[in-house]
């Protein structure tokens, strides 16, 4: 930059000649003595945009260090010099930077910390000019800052909600995990028909015990397709475990234990017709499946045989809901300490209580009025044998849905998940509740 773009006349220095160029490199600035330039130097115009011409340094174009002889660097001047001159670009690859976003101060004040409008006021006499409604020539109203905070609510104003709802902080009671309506309907159409098909023609009972046999194995083999890739073959478990169901009402123990034995050999058989490749997991799962639904309701099927046989299956039937809904209702209000939290966090211990309060109970009262020859002490054995087993069954389905990342077994069963999710605690219950009827009372 030469002296004309400052806007000073060329100066000659004390000699009355230009500096000759063998007197050493030309200092950075002006070529005339520092002590006059400080004299002649003129104010350069501030422009309105001090941002505008940088460049990738943060300088305007017209910028340069001007070290005067034995003096301090003045300061650095940004943007042009004068109001017509435009900003030169920065040359493609120079690794500009793109410009830094507005700070929220800038955006409000609509320019910098401490800078002036033209009709004098600063950013915070703008604001405090807007906030009452009152705006200089030239200068945007400001939109007001919202705070963050909202008021109070008023007198009779119920509150926001905000958050999920706790017992004993707002006085509302904890929301259930299900759909009450839907699960009450459902329990209410299923029990109809379990109670008209067992006390009017038991071989009906025997064929719903039949298909929720078939339609759970089916539910437990598709999730082990889904989830692990484990295809334990359906076929021959769903016409063995029906046969297995079967032969138990039909021959009593005898008969299903041979029916399960061919049931697990079709099983091994079956998966021979395809490629060995995962032989040992699909043969194990289905022996695991043989086992877990139909060999267990096959205890069901062999109480049904006994001449109090209808009693006996409602009084299973009866003392496991009972247990799970005493459970329910009083792990629901009451409940605070886990039983298991790593395998259903829901479960609580004092839940835990209130089945085995509750199947005790409802024990005492089937065993007494109900049962050939039974009596109420055996009915409390019953029910605290009941409410452990479907304890166990329970926890032992959810390590299953754990084990394969699923919350329910299916969705045939609105309000209830699937058939499978109705069958845990029965399944293992049905064989404590036979053996227990058998030493009590007999089979007969």
């Amino acid at each position: 930059m030469n002296d004309a773009s400052w806007g000073a006349p060329q100066r000659a220095d004390y000699t009355g000649g230009w500096r000759p160029h063998d007197q050493g490199p030309a200092s950075a600035g002006p070529a005339f003595d520092g002590h006059e330039a400080q004299q002649t130097r003129p104010m350069p115009i501030v422009p309105d945009f001090p941002d505008a011409g940088r460049n990738a340094n943060g300088n305007g174009p017209g910028d340069r260090d001007h070290r005067d002889d034995g003096e301090r660097e003045s300061p650095r001047l940004n943007g042009p010099l004068f109001r017509d001159e435009v900003p030169r670009e920065p040359a493609p690859g120079a690794g500009a930077q793109p410009p830094a976003p507005e700070s929220s101060h800038r955006r409000r004040t609509g320019g910098p910390s401490g800078q002036k409008d033209r009709g004098g006021r600063s950013g915070h006499e703008r604001r405090a000019g807007a906030g009452g409604g009152s705006s200089a020539p030239g200068t945007g109203p400001t939109e007001p800052v919202a705070s963050a905070a909202q008021p109070p609510p008023q007198p009779g104003q119920p509150a926001a909600r905000h958050g999920a709802r706790r017992t004993g902080e707002s006085g509302v009671k904890k929301r259930a995990g299900r759909d009450l309506r839907a699960a009450i309907g459902v329990g209410v159409g299923l029990g109809a028909v379990i109670i008209a098909s067992l006390f009017f023609v038991k071989a009906v009972f025997v064929g719903v015990v039949v298909v929720a046999v078939v339609v759970g194995l089916w539910e437990l083999t598709s999730r082990l397709a889904e989830r692990k890739e484990i295809k334990a073959p359906l076929v021959p478990l769903a016409v063995g475990g029906a046969a297995m169901v079967v032969a138990g009402y039909v021959r009593g123990a005898e008969g299903a234990w041979v029916a399960t034995a061919l049931t697990a050999l079709a099983v091994l058989v079956w998966r021979m017709t395809e490629p060995p490749e995962g032989y040992l997991k699909d043969v194990t799962a289905g022996i695991f499946a043989v086992f877990y639904v139909p060999f267990l309701a096959t205890f069901v099927a062999m109480m049904l045989t006994a001449d109090d046989g209808a009693w006996r299956v409602f009084a299973f039937l009866l003392l496991t809901v009972v247990s799970d809904t005493g459970a329910y209702a009083v792990g629901w209000r009451f409940g605070k300490r886990k039983l298991a939290p790593r395998i259903s966090p829901g479960k609580t211990r004092e839940g835990l209580l209130g089945a085995v309060g509750f199947a005790m109970v409802a024990g005492a009262l089937c065993m007494q009025f109900m049962i050939d020859d039974g009596t109420w002490w055996q009915g409390l054995l019953l029910g605290l044998a009941v409410a452990v087993s479907a304890t166990l069954g329970d926890l032992g389905e959810s390590m299953i849905k754990r084990d394969l990342g699923i919350k329910d077994m299916g969705t045939l069963l609105p309000g209830h998940g699937g058939i499978m999710d109705r069958l845990d605690s029965l399944l293992p219950t049905a064989p404590v509740v036979w053996l227990l009827f058998v030493a009590f009372v007999g089979s007969g």
